[in-house]
């Protein structure tokens, strides 16, 4: 197998051991990689992480902790295609701990990074060859926080 060609690189200010271990935490066949700790060289305190590198679902993942200098915005946010609510109610409970739910099936975790925890059956149902069950879904999304694929189903169906 190949190596990833594009890799997403996350800048913290000073927690991302904490975060990369969060985050493996959460999702399966997830694993922390590789850890690079700051030396006496510098520039952070000696021994803590300067860079690490984590896969989530297989994705792989750079973090650095490059100190207070960069935010993340909701911006950027990472994508996750859920196949249940069960799915989707376990994902959103773990990243919304701490953090802060948003609108559409956007949360955003103690850390800062915005997150899309979002039924695949979404997008059918806003594709939908029908306008009006597609409007009707789309509507009904609109005014969720984290989606509910049962209520959107409901909600494309109503005559």
């Amino acid at each position: 197998m190949s190596p990833q060609k594009i890799t997403p690189f996350l800048w913290f200010d000073d927690n991302a051991e904490e975060a990369m271990h969060f985050y493996v935490s959460i999702f399966r066949n997830s694993k922390v990689g590789r850890v690079s700790r700051y030396g006496d060289a510098g520039p952070g305190k000696p021994g803590t992480v300067m860079s690490a590198t984590f896969q989530l679902e297989g994705q792989e993942f750079h973090a650095l902790n490059g100190g207070p200098k960069y935010r993340f915005t909701p911006a950027i946010s990472l994508f996750v295609s859920c196949e249940t609510q069960e799915e989707v109610d376990e994902l959103w409970t773990k990243l919304s701990a701490g953090g802060a739910p948003n609108q559409c099936g956007w949360v955003t975790d103690r850390f800062g990074l915005s997150w899309q925890i979002i039924p695949s059956a979404l997008g059918r149902l806003l594709g939908d060859p029908d306008p009006g069950r597609a409007r009707r879904a789309m509507q009904a999304m609109l005014k969720m926080t984290k989606i509910d694929l049962a209520e959107l189903t409901r909600a494309a169906d109503a005559a």
